[in-house]
């Protein structure tokens, strides 16, 4: 190699090196996602937003911090483009989506044909 043999002391501080990289690799990840795990769980309206503002914040400090207030604002949110209960289920949907649950999907499909089977018309409506 270099002229000189590396002994067990060498080996552990290889070893050390590896372990702290992965450490901090592990919190970088922690700490990057946390505004978007923040708003999926508080049901933020623009969680999806929040979660790539947080990821991309590793650019500069200032965005993740922001992303991390963000997460926090209070949701009090009616859209006048929809009834405020067409918001909600679209809130609701978006989130669904972002979570990797199996039951939020199921419990979205569940909704969904809910809703298909309110809005069919019965036999009776077509008579009159």
């Amino acid at each position: 190699m270099l002229g000189f043999d590396l002994d067990l002391w060498d080996y552990l501080t290889f070893l050390v090196m590896f372990i702290a990289f992965g450490a901090a690799l592990a919190v970088a990840v922690i700490v990057l996602g946390l505004p978007g795990r923040i708003a999926i769980a508080r049901k933020h309206p623009d969680a999806d937003a929040i979660n790539t503002m947080g990821w991309l914040g590793f650019l500069a400090v200032v965005p993740w911090m922001q992303a991390f207030m963000w997460a926090f604002k209070p949701t009090n949110v009616v859209d006048i483009r929809y009834f405020p209960r067409q918001e909600h289920e679209n809130i609701e949907e978006e989130l669904a989506r972002l979570t990797v649950h199996k039951a939020a999907q199921n419990k979205l499909d569940a909704d969904q044909a809910k809703r298909q089977a309110t809005t069919k018309p019965s036999s009776s409506d077509s008579t009159l």
